[in-house]
């Protein structure tokens, strides 16, 4: 008898993050003997505590083949949510829920803290002596999962699609600067990426033979505002202008910071920007041009952008999801489907499975090796690493009536068979 199946994703979003949904779902559906109903955890494990379980199986091919090119997590919803180890009521809930709706399959969506919940929903299962399999699929726009020597797994997906985001959005503003420069002679772009600098290092994609007056500041740049002025105003003094791309994470001093439920900064929360301390700061320094320093935030159309999304990252997205399915079908419950890069200058990556335990709550750091001596810029080696992630084409999304046609999932929940249930971190 086929065991029916739950897929739930959590945190951040993607542009890619459904096409790892889409990956699992076809597979599944290859193997109805294995595989009964399928389940969307309705905002993540949330959804699993609360029973609120989208019916995937019931949803067209039509549908289910549009999450390729529709971003973010609105499908399905995520959640930041964290099962921790004193919440027993929890535990035992995900097991009731597994139990009522013959769950024997559990996929989990995410980056660092939701490799860890799927790992707390492995240890149910072995611990309860369910016949339950949990397997993990990575997705991190910060591309900070795993280990620093890349061999738990060679980048996220999600991470391409917002490198060539940051890549396009830089050759953009260089445009605009060069026009504006007399009037605007400064212009500082923030860029997400907490504690990890993959994300603001992906603009030097914009200008690789270093042509651009552009300076990087990462959160491990490890640079104070006064130096970042007196090297802006060098390259004021070379260049006449300066396109300058910070980390939301880089160390501006205090910015009235808000936590998320999973303890991270939300810098969009947040009371103050750091691209405008910085803009402030360079101001009132004094800059060595006419004019004035500008800036701007980009905000979540960093990871919800269709358009942007890496054609090699959709591809690669997909094929994880399907990996996880092998996973679950042949290795059985405690793996994370992972992606790893084959040695040589030829861009080419193998699917595989790790230990959830070595990934849960796992944080890879950004390589001193890839900043420059002047530590406001990346390395090539860096540059040979993420150009291919990027992809050569842009992708093709539908377009009806002048408007993206994005998946439209039919609204069926699975009834529910238990009491309702309020989870514990919420109480």
């Amino acid at each position: 008898m086929p065991k029916n199946v739950i897929v739930a994703q959590s945190g951040g979003p993607s542009p890619v993050i459904n096409n790892s949904l889409r990956g699992i779902i076809e597979a599944c559906r290859m193997f109805p003997d294995k595989f009964g109903t399928m389940y969307g955890g309705w905002h993540g494990i949330e959804g699993v505590l609360k029973e609120e379980l989208l019916d995937l199986s019931s949803q067209s091919e039509e549908e289910i083949a549009l999450l390729r090119n529709t971003p973010a997590a609105g499908s399905i919803g995520t959640c930041r949510y964290k099962l921790k180890d004193k919440q027993q009521k929890d535990f035992g809930r995900i097991v009731d829920v597994f139990k009522a709706h013959n769950i024997g399959f559990f996929f989990y969506i995410g980056g660092n803290d939701s490799q860890h919940t799927a790992f707390k929903v492995s240890e149910i299962a072995r611990n309860s002596g369910l016949d339950l399999t949990a397997v993990g699929v990575p997705k991190t726009i910060d591309n900070d999962l795993g280990d620093n020597e890349f061999k738990l797994i060679d980048h996220t997906p999600g991470y391409g699609s917002v490198a060539r985001y940051w890549s396009h959005i830089i050759q953009n503003a260089n445009e605009e600067n060069m026009g504006s420069a007399p009037a605007d002679p400064v212009l500082v772009i923030q860029a997400m990426g907490r504690k990890i600098g993959y994300i603001p290092a992906a603009a030097r994609l914009a200008d690789p033979q270093r042509k651009m007056p552009l300076q990087i500041y990462l959160a491990e740049s490890k640079l104070t505002l006064d130096i970042l002025a007196d090297n802006v105003n060098e390259q004021l003094k070379r260049d006449g202008r300066c396109i300058v791309v910070v980390s939301e994470g880089f160390d501006v001093g205090s910015i009235g910071e808000l936590k998320d439920s999973f303890g991270h900064t939300s810098f969009g929360s947040s009371q103050n920007s750091v691209y405008q301390i910085v803009v402030n700061y360079l101001n009132s320094k004094g800059l060595k041009a006419k004019g004035a320093a500008r800036g701007q935030v980009m905000g979540t159309d960093q990871r919800d952008t269709a358009a942007y999304a890496s054609v090699v990252d959709l591809d690669e997205a997909y094929k994880v999801g399907q990996k996880a399915a092998e996973i679950a079908l042949y290795e059985g419950n405690g793996w994370m489907a992972t992606i790893l890069r084959d040695p040589g200058f030829i861009y080419n990556v193998r699917y595989d499975k790790v230990p959830l335990e070595k990934v849960a709550l796992s944080e890879r750091t950004f390589p001193e090796k890839w900043i420059s001596q002047n530590r406001y810029d990346v390395t090539d080696e860096f540059l040979a690493y993420v150009r291919p992630l990027i992809g050569d084409d842009w992708p093709s999304v539908p377009i009806i009536n002048g408007r993206q046609r994005f998946a439209q999932l039919n609204m069926k929940f699975a009834d529910k068979k238990l009491s309702d249930y309020k989870p514990e971190a919420e109480n």
